[in-house]
Order: structure tokens, then sequence, then C-alpha cells
């Protein structure tokens, strides 16, 4: 039975570490790509820049507060998480910020049922 059971183990072992091999070799290749862009990128934009004539800039209206802009880099991370869990590969639509302050109230409220209160009487 315990043969079995590390035979099961390292089994499963190899198949996490072929796994963690194929994910390595994705996020490489991702890398790879993103490096591409980011040169053609910066290739191509002083050439547009150049060639496009000169604009007055739109008077700004009243903006709502903008979002924290979120990295390219955690992007490619969410994505490689999601396809890690899902076993495919999904499309990402939308990335935000959640505001909500219930791990700091739930943290406040464990601190503060930690402390013993003593009554005397």
């Amino acid at each position: 039975m315990a043969s079995e059971l590390r035979l099961e183990c390292k089994f499963q072992m190899a198949e996490m570490e072929q796994k963690i091999r194929d994910l390595q070799a994705k996020m490489a290749a991702l890398e790879q790509l993103v490096g591409a862009g980011a040169q053609k990128t910066a290739v191509a934009a002083p050439a547009a820049v150049a060639q496009e004539p000169a604009l007055e800039p739109a008077p700004v209206a009243a903006q709502p507060a903008a979002e924290p802009e979120i990295g390219e880099e955690i992007i490619l991370a969410i994505s490689a998480a999601v396809a890690a869990f899902l076993g495919k590969r999904a499309r990402i639509r939308q990335v935000r910020l959640g505001s909500s302050m219930a791990w700091a109230q739930h943290g406040r409220a464990s601190i503060q049922a930690s402390h013993g209160i003593v009554v005397q009487r």
C-alpha cells in the first residue's frame, strides 16, 4: 500500500514538474513577444509622431478620478495563472482594482478579538 502511494506521488510530481517546464517555456515565449512588440513600438513611434501635423490639445472637462494603471507584467501574470487554472488559454477582457475594505475590517476585528478582556466585579 505504501509503495503504491509513493509511486503515485512520484508520478504526480513528475507531471507537475512537466507542467512547470511547459509554463516556463510559455512565459519565455511571451516575454520574447512582449520584448519584440516593445521594440517595434519604440522604433515606429518617433516616425509616426514626425508625420502627424501638430494639433492643439482639446479642453479637458472635469474627469472622475482615474484608476491606477495596471502594468503589462501583472496582466501577463494573471493570464498565466488563469491559463494554468483552466488548462486552456483564456482572453482577459478587463482588469481593474477592487476597492473593498472587507479585508481590512476583518483584520481589525480579529486583532480586537484576540485581546483578552478581564471583567472585574
